[in-house]
């Protein structure tokens, strides 16, 4: 027979085991080491003796977070901020974000995230820190886009204020079509002064235009003789013009004498034409 000092023996041999009814459960657990699927490490029954270290319902070999409490839905990892990202793969973990944005949030949807946005609340290019560009002076042309972002001024002057509007330029050749000058010399036909004052007027409305004041004649007289008097028709329209405030360095004066006629120079009155000046913007 078996004598109980046996019995005691084998007892000893066996403590590291657990023996319920001729069955072994090695770590301990309460599960069978042959229904336990994780025999060595004590786990839960509904687990298959497997264990679930964080408490989470979802066994360690299931869980990509097995430390942490998490979510069913992102394989037991936790979402602090509950936009369905988790927080190991959330740049943002503490704010709501978007797939697209590795769960960072941009309020605005400008593309510039909130982190990086310097204008979270209104849409702006990731260019300027997530900010509309400014237009400081409010003409519809973006600071970073005009020459002079501090004045109104136009497109086609890049963002400066217009030298002369075109209205004004065909104003300007209006007025010195209409300056005659009586023949052979420089001094002007009667009533011409309304013009020169419609001159004056244009060159005051646009302070940063210059001119040229080109004078010309009709063929009488000789080719020197025509240079000299258009010279002096192109001098005189200027010496008007400064004599009533215009700064003298914003004009320049011409003669080309009978060169480049508009009308012919074989009747009287296409020669009356051609005794001219013509007033062209140079800036």
């Amino acid at each position: 027979g078996v004598s109980p000092s046996n019995v005691k023996a084998h007892m000893q041999h066996s403590v590291g085991l657990v023996i319920k009814f001729g069955g072994t459960d090695t770590d301990g657990d309460g599960v069978y080491d042959k229904f336990d699927a994780c025999p060595e490490v004590a786990g839960l029954e509904k687990f298959n003796g497997c264990p679930d270290a964080d408490g989470d319902g979802i066994k360690d070999s299931d869980d990509a977070c097995p430390n942490v409490v998490g979510l069913v839905a992102l394989n037991g990892c936790p979402d602090a901020d509950g936009d369905g990202i988790a927080d190991k793969d959330d740049m943002c973990p503490n704010e709501k974000g978007t797939k697209a944005n590795k769960g960072c949030p941009d309020t605005d949807g400008d593309g510039t995230l909130d982190k990086d946005d310097k204008c979270p609340a209104v849409t702006g290019p990731t260019a300027n820190a997530g900010c509309p560009w400014p237009d400081t002076d409010g003409d519809s042309i973006l600071d970073k886009d005009d020459k002079c972002p501090m004045v109104a001024g136009v497109a086609s002057e890049g963002g400066c204020p217009e030298i002369i509007s075109n209205e004004a330029k065909m104003g300007m050749d209006t007025f010195a079509e209409a300056i005659l000058f009586n023949l052979e010399s420089a001094s002007f036909q009667k009533g011409v002064e309304k013009d020169l004052d419609g001159m004056l007027a244009i060159m005051n409305e646009f302070p940063e235009a210059n001119f040229a004041i080109n004078g010309y004649t009709d063929t009488s007289g000789s080719v020197s003789g025509n240079l000299k008097l258009s010279n002096a028709r192109a001098n005189a329209v200027s010496a008007y013009l400064v004599e009533n405030g215009v700064d003298a360095s914003r004009l320049t004066a011409t003669g080309f004498g009978q060169e480049s006629p508009i009308a012919s120079n074989k009747t009287r009155a296409g020669r009356v034409q051609n005794r001219r000046v013509e007033v062209k913007v140079t800036n």
